[in-house]
Parts: C-alpha cells; structure tokens; sequence
C-alpha cells in the first residue's frame, strides 16, 4: 500500500532528484507536441539549474566531462516547456521543443530502431 504521507518522497513539493554515485541522473527528452521520446541523456545539479535558468536544455556530457548546452554546435536547440521528474525522483523528463533533429545522426529521435526477434535472434530494424 502507497505511503500517503505529506512528507514522503512521492507526496512531497520539495524537488530532491536522486543523483547517481556520479552525481548525474538520467534524463529523457519528450517532444511536447507530438509525444515522441526523442532521447536520453544525463543531467547534474548544474544542468538542472542552467535549463530552468536560460529555458533551453543542458545536459552533463559524460564523455566530454562538461556541461553540454544541446544545440549550441548544431543550432538544435531543445526550448524546455516543461520539467518533470518521477515518483520516487530518480529520472527528470524535459518536455521541449525541438529545433532540428534530436539524434546525433541527423535524425528526430535517438530511438530510430525497433528490437525484434528473429527465429532465436534479437535484431534491429528501421522504425519507432
């Protein structure tokens, strides 16, 4: 039975994301119009802040080892509408629009391939 008690984590107003041992958390970008997941990344306190500050979406390069201001490069911004984070605070959604391709490849979505299987073998193929 869920606790419903006003101080517990999922009843809670006070924002306490559920970093990582590396003090990242993931995050997932959703197109707000259409619904669609356009991709994973990783964000830190600093990234939070920096998107709600400018309104445009930073996430944590784990590779680079820095902030990473989505689309200053490419010019594929992603605009924040809105900010959300799950039950129990371990995962951020950003509901945002996207200008330009999402992916790194130049497609909309990072999730351009289905996992199928095939006989007895997982394989990928074209489409979300």
């Amino acid at each position: 039975m869920a606790d419903t008690k006003s101080d517990s984590i999922e009843e809670t107003s006070a924002f306490t994301p559920r970093f990582n041992e590396a003090g990242l958390i993931p995050a997932i970008a959703q197109d707000a119009m259409t619904g669609d997941i356009l991709m994973m990344a990783w964000m830190n306190s600093e990234a939070i802040e920096k998107t709600l500050e400018t309104q445009e979406v930073h996430y944590w390069s784990r590779s680079r080892g820095e902030l990473w201001h989505k689309g200053a490069t490419s010019g594929h911004i992603q605009t924040l509408v809105s900010m959300h984070v799950d039950c129990d605070q371990d995962v951020v959604l950003v509901k945002v629009t996207q200008t330009g391709a999402a992916c790194h490849t130049g497609r909309d979505t990072c999730f351009y391939r289905k996992v199928t299987k095939d006989d007895d073998r997982l394989t990928l193929k074209p489409g979300h």
